[in-house]
C-alpha cells in the first residue's frame, strides 16, 4: 500500500478536527468567560529496523515521517476583555484564578466568574442556580450588595448608612490548569491529580474581583479566521497527497498489466 495514502488520511483527518476547534472558537467569540481551544499535534514516525543483509549504503539515514496525529485539544486560559457592565450581580476576575461553586451533587466546580443572584434560600449563586463555595447567606431587606475586589462580600440594611461584612470569597488555582476538564456553561473540573490551593485575591499574583464587569471570550476573531485559512489550505494539501497516491498506484497497476 502506497505510504502517501497514509499520510494524508492522517493529515485529513488531523485538520478536519482542527477546523472543528476552530469553529468552536468563533461560535463563541460572544460568549462571556469563554476560553478558546486549540489543537495539538504530534508527527508519525515510521521506525525502520535495519536488515542485516542490505547494505548500510543503502538503509535509510533516518526514520521517515508517516503524517500527523491529533495528541490533545489544549484550552488556553488566557484573560479576556473585561466589560463594565454597572450591575451589582456581575463578577468578574481580573488575572488568575477561579471561584468554587457547588455543583449539582455537591461536588465542586470551578468557576471564572459570571452573572450571580440570590438563590430561593437566600444564598448566593450564580445564574444557573449553582451555590458558591463559601455559601454566603443575603439577608431579604438589604438595600445594596458590594463585592470588593479582595473578596469581601458587604451588604446595606435598609435605613443604616454601614455596610455588614456577610462573607469572604477566595481565589483557588490548580497546580496545573491544563488538565482541568470542561463541564459545560463556563464551569470546569479538577481530576482527583490536580491539587487546587486557596489564595485571598491579589495575592502572590492570583487575580482580584471586579464587581459590575462580565469578563469576554478571549477569541480573537482575526486570529481564528487566519487559523481557519491555514487549515482549510492543509487541508486542500493533505487532499492532493491522497489523489497523487491514487494515481502512483494506478500507474503500479498498469505496470502489471
Amino acid at each position: 500500500m502506497n505510504g502517501a495514502f497514509y499520510v494524508g488520511a492522517t493529515g485529513l483527518e488531523v485538520q478536519q478536527r482542527n477546523l472543528e476547534a476552530i469553529a468552536q472558537n468563533v461560535a463563541n467569540v460572544n460568549t462571556n468567560g469563554y476560553k478558546r481551544v486549540e489543537m495539538r499535534f504530534a508527527e508519525l514516525v515510521n521506525q525502520r529496523a535495519p536488515s542485516s543483509d542490505v547494505s548500510p549504503l543503502a538503509r535509510p539515514a533516518a526514520d521517515t515521517s508517516a503524517g500527523i496525529a491529533v495528541t490533545g485539544v489544549g484550552r488556553i486560559f488566557a484573560q479576556g476583555e473585561l466589560r463594565q457592565t454597572d450591575r451589582p450581580f456581575d463578577l468578574a476576575i481580573s488575572g488568575d484564578g477561579f471561584l468554587e461553586v457547588l455543583g449539582p451533587g455537591g461536588q465542586t466546580y470551578l468557576w471564572r466568574g459570571g452573572t450571580l443572584k440570590i438563590g430561593a434560600d437566600g444564598v448566593l449563586e450564580t445564574i444557573d442556580g449553582l451555590p458558591l463555595k463559601a455559601l454566603i447567606d443575603i439577608p431579604q431587606d438589604v438595600s445594596d450588595i458590594r463585592i470588593e475586589r479582595d473578596g469581601r462580600v458587604r451588604a446595606l440594611a435598609p435605613g443604616s448608612t454601614d455596610f455588614t461584612e456577610l462573607g469572604q470569597l477566595e481565589v483557588v488555582m490548580p497546580d496545573d490548569v491544563t488538565q482541568l476538564d470542561v463541564v459545560d456553561k463556563g464551569y470546569y473540573r479538577a481530576p482527583e491529580a490536580v491539587t487546587l490551593r486557596s489564595f485571598a485575591p491579589g495575592e502572590s499574583g492570583k487575580g482580584v474581583f471586579i464587581q459590575g464587569s462580565l469578563e469576554a471570550s478571549n477569541v480573537e476573531l482575526t486570529n481564528e479566521l487566519v487559523a481557519l485559512m491555514l487549515a482549510q489550505r492543509a487541508y486542500g494539501a493533505n487532499a492532493q497527497v491522497v489523489q497523487a497516491g491514487d494515481q502512483l498506484m494506478a500507474i503500479a497497476n498498469g505496470l502489471r498489466r
